[in-house]
């Protein structure tokens, strides 16, 4: 068996610590927590596929020790983007915990997020960081990546 973290698909069984890391990645970003029942909500978006679709609309990557540890995870769906007039790959979330970071792990999820761009055949990827968290932006320039400046806007629907 190897030492090496491995970066898979998450599996149903892995929801309750997707949901578990989602609450820590919600307190490190000092956003509000996700809903307390969040893993049946991602059950349906990543493991439900809908009839005209042949495939789950959300994608879910963990990082797993050796030992069993799932101690990050990456999200990303396909988006369009009106002004390139084509799709990419959003990656929602990326999140390693505490101790996990600078050991290579967050470059093994990149890694599987840039393999599921190219699996669906797209040609970038795009997300959104805080601007204080240096430690991914550092991270982010290092893979060479490309900020854009622009806030990010959340407009409930009511009714």
């Amino acid at each position: 068996m190897s030492d090496a973290p491995l970066v898979r698909r998450a599996e149903p069984a892995d929801l309750p610590r997707v949901a578990e890391l989602a609450v820590l990645h919600a307190q490190y970003e000092r956003a509000a927590p996700p809903a307390e029942d969040l893993a049946t909500r991602l059950a349906a978006l990543l493991f439900g596929t809908p009839a005209d679709s042949p495939a789950p609309r959300l994608r879910c990557l963990v990082a797993q020790l050796p030992g069993g540890e799932i101690v990050g995870y990456a999200t990303c769906a396909p988006e369009v983007s009106t002004w390139g007039a084509c799709e990419y790959l959003h990656m929602d979330c990326l999140f390693l915990v505490p101790g996990h970071r600078g050991l290579g792990v967050g470059g093994l999820l990149m890694d599987a997020v840039l393999a599921e761009a190219r699996d669906l055949g797209l040609t970038e990827i795009q997300w959104n960081t805080p601007t204080w968290n240096e430690g991914a932006i550092r991270f982010y320039d290092r893979l060479g990546a490309h900020a854009k400046e622009k806030l990010r806007y959340s407009l409930p629907v009511e009714g």
